[in-house]
């Protein structure tokens, strides 16, 4: 399967009538993996600032999570695995595995829990893979 193929049947799949705004898989380099449509572009500096939060959970707190320039405030995850933002109605879920970090951007009517279960599950399932 091919990575494009999870993000467009895995991460933008539809959950009660709604799905996430954009996702994408990236390599832990900050490499393009696959992404959806409306993915933002990033700068490398902001991989590399998600990544610190990985290796030294809360380091991104003081000044909030950046991706395509816009600002995401953090807010409780899970130190070392999941790192989830809020902006307004909607926000971010980042899960880490063993060589990428999975993306999944959501406005409302989708919930955090929504967001969260749809990239959680397929970042878990990508660990317990090897990936």
């Amino acid at each position: 399967m091919s990575w494009q193929t999870y993000v467009d049947e895995h991460l933008m799949c539809d959950i009660e009538g709604h799905r996430l705004v954009s996702a994408a898989i990236i390599g832990q380099d900050g490499s393009v993996w696959a992404q959806s449509d409306k993915f933002p572009s990033f700068k490398p500096d902001e991989i590399t600032a998600i990544m610190k939060d990985f290796d030294e959970p809360g380091s991104l707190a003081p000044t909030g999570l950046h991706l395509g320039g816009t600002k995401y405030m953090v807010i409780q995850g899970e130190p070392g695995a999941v790192i989830r933002g809020k902006k307004g109605a909607g926000g971010i879920t980042v899960k880490k595995t063993t060589q990428a970090l999975i993306f999944g951007i959501y406005d409302e009517p989708l919930t955090p829990g929504q967001c969260n279960l749809i990239v959680e599950r397929l970042g878990d399932y990508l660990v317990d893979q090897g990936l």
